[in-house]
């Protein structure tokens, strides 16, 4: 399906609803490792960002402490889908609500990059900011409305009911 020039760049934010070190996230942030550990493995799984404790938990984005950056190069949305909707991931999705805040405005983007780019946070940042302002693009999309590498025309994404964006 994926030209293979091309490889699937994905953040999200969330906002937290307390401190990571609180007993409100101790399950989210017990969480981390395996959920970690599981993308790894993944088929399709290419890169992920992280900091010295192996995730990116410590790692700004939009200069507010209150938000956590998750972010990942896939093959392709089919292999990102996979991943995101089954195991333990799909456990942490289903309770996103306990540890983040409910926010109205996008805090989940994807893109394509030429194969072997590593994605920078202000890339992402710049990604979430124009999905924001412009809806799914061929330079921003969502896995409900994404484009092929390259392509004008928007695929129709199909997302498991009750899921939805994981922040």
């Amino acid at each position: 399906m994926t030209d293979i020039a091309y490889e699937l760049a994905q953040v999200n934010i969330a906002r937290l609803k307390a401190p990571l070190d609180s007993p409100r996230l101790k399950d989210f942030v017990d969480g981390l490792d395996p959920v970690n550990a599981d993308a790894d493995a993944a088929d399709g799984f290419v890169w992920r960002l992280e900091d010295e404790s192996g995730d990116a938990t410590d790692i700004a984005v939009f200069g507010d402490s209150w938000l956590i950056i998750n972010m990942s190069v896939w093959r392709d949305t089919d292999a990102l889908t996979a991943f995101m909707y089954q195991g333990r991931h799909r456990e942490m999705l289903a309770r996103r609500r306990e540890w983040f805040e409910r926010v109205e405005e996008a805090m989940v983007a994807m893109w394509w990059v030429p194969k072997g780019h590593r994605p920078t946070v202000a890339e992402a940042e710049s990604r979430l900011l124009h999905l924001r302002a412009n809806g799914p693009t061929p330079y921003a999309f969502t896995l409900r409305t994404s484009f092929p590498p390259g392509g004008a025309e928007p695929l129709a994404g199909e997302v498991p009911e009750g899921l939805g964006c994981p922040a």
